[in-house]
């Protein structure tokens, strides 16, 4: 089953009930073929993970249904497949082997619930009815012995938003998930997935195909020259049209006018915290609000080169193209809504031309050019803070950039603590929520093998010198 085009089975398995859903769709035999889409995957009796192919198909079942849009009742992007969350050991802290029995018993002074217990050996336990796992065991414990044992996905949400339930499987606290895709890219079981609405961008497609009331257009983000390395942007692009989009606009147009406008922003305001990572934006709303002043007002570059095409014509419809789950949410935002009518991943795309047998290193290319060095580079970290410095340059500020790059979401939390007590030295914050910026997000083809280096040749090829005169072309 391995396929070049993935990084582990995980990821494969999910492509696989998206191509399938997806194909289905354009022939317009879903609804009649859904449940049989996993015997498609699964063909075979022996089972390749599980205890047996009727568990493994039943999960792949809960693939298809996210992949055709999951539980409408859950507001979450991201969701649990409880079924498949069976096989994690109970989390908390434990003593290890290189427990000494040694006669200080710091770790039983520690506690303060008094949940530390010696056997007959003098070797510690820890009884786990007591336990608050606050880890004063093992701070205190001059071995090392003590360690806090955590589910992947536990480790994976830098916000805190993953527990257990009553049967022990990971669930999601809505109120404070961000929905960056962390804890799924992480889960080494696949029991947890994001939403898809590839139907919905399917949907469109089709009717604006056979009804020319309105076009279909595919707003690629920057971070897709990291990804489908086997083809050229431009193959790429005439694979979109392929597909049925009618034409293909770069999202890092967008990016340039974000940076003229924020750069904008700040030289009035001398304060701000970027506004182009949903995720970001959502983590300082949920966890510091008393600063959420400082987020730029300005869309992200998705938004705003949607805002763009709708103003030419409304009718249109959008479909984000991009490596991040987060932005599947960001369509629904207030400033937003009515902006971008689907958001979808590059797993997504990769479903897509592969369910229509589009193979892209084989199609001609159709020339992209519409974005400057400085509105590609926002597809990994440090990228937007480049764009920044330029900004400011172009409309003549005096205002002195004084960033704080923030690669990730534990450094956007050092970032705020620092604002929250008057301790940032810096006048910008770029937020990113994914480590590598954009290019390390959940959606992507190349989670554990992102490539910057990518990112910046695809941004030199392009011919426009200024932000200026992308903004104002």
């Amino acid at each position: 089953m391995k396929n070049s085009k993935f990084e582990t089975k995980i990821e494969e398995l999910k492509y696989l009930a998206l191509r399938e859903v997806a194909k289905e769709a354009w022939e317009g035999t879903l609804v009649e073929n859904v449940l049989d889409i996993p015997k498609k995957i699964l063909p075979g009796k022996t089972p390749s993970m599980r205890c047996c192919v009727y568990k493994e198909r039943a999960i792949l079942q809960e693939r298809v249904k996210l992949a055709m849009g999951g539980t409408h009742s859950n507001p979450n992007i991201i969701e649990v497949i409880d079924i498949a969350c069976d096989e994690c050991p109970i989390g908390g802290y434990i003593v290890t082997n290189t427990c000494r029995g040694c006669l200080a018993q710091r770790c039983k002074d520690a506690c303060p619930k008094d949940a530390i217990y010696f056997d007959e050996n003098h070797q510690s336990h820890i009884d786990k009815t007591k336990c608050i796992n606050c880890g004063a065991c093992a701070r205190a414990c001059q071995y090392s012995a003590i360690i806090n044992r955590k589910r992947p996905c536990e480790n994976a949400c830098a916000v805190k938003a993953i527990e257990a339930n009553e049967n022990q499987a990971a669930r999601i606290d809505h109120e404070k998930c961000i929905n960056c895709g962390a804890c799924m890219s992480q889960c080494p079981f696949g029991a947890i997935m994001d939403k898809s609405f590839i139907l919905d961008a399917i949907d469109y497609i089709v009717k604006s195909e056979n009804n020319t009331k309105f076009k279909t257009y595919a707003l690629i983000a920057p971070a897709i020259a990291d990804n489908f390395r086997q083809a050229s942007l431009p193959q790429i692009v005439t694979g979109l049209k392929k597909l049925g989009f009618y034409d293909v606009v770069e999202v890092a147009k967008g990016a340039d006018l974000v940076a003229y406008s924020e750069a904008t922003e700040l030289a009035e305001k001398g304060f701000l915290f970027s506004s182009c990572c949903p995720a970001f934006v959502d983590y300082v709303k949920k966890n510091f609000p008393d600063l959420a002043q400082y987020i730029s007002h300005n869309l992200s570059p998705m938004g705003a080169i949607a805002k763009v095409l709708k103003e030419e014509d409304e009718d249109c419809k959008l479909v984000f193209i991009g490596p991040c789950t987060a932005k599947k949410m960001e369509i629904h935002r207030d400033d937003v809504e009515g902006l971008v009518d689907v958001a979808l991943t590059f797993e997504e795309l990769q479903a897509l031309f592969d369910s229509k047998d589009i193979e892209l290193e084989e199609l001609d290319e159709t020339p992209i050019n519409q974005a400057t060095y400085y509105g590609r580079v926002f597809a990994r970290s440090g990228g937007l803070t480049e764009a920044m410095k330029q900004g400011l340059k172009e409309i003549n500020a005096e205002l002195e950039l004084k960033p704080e790059t923030c690669n990730g979401i534990e450094a956007c939390r050092v970032a705020m603590l620092k604002k929250a007590r008057n301790l940032l030295q810096g006048n910008f914050v770029e937020g990113m929520a994914c480590t590598g910026g954009c290019i390390g997000g959940a959606g992507t083809l190349m989670k554990f093998g992102s490539k910057p280096a990518n990112v910046d040749n695809y941004a030199k090829s392009s011919t426009i010198e200024t932000i200026t005169e992308s903004v104002k072309g």
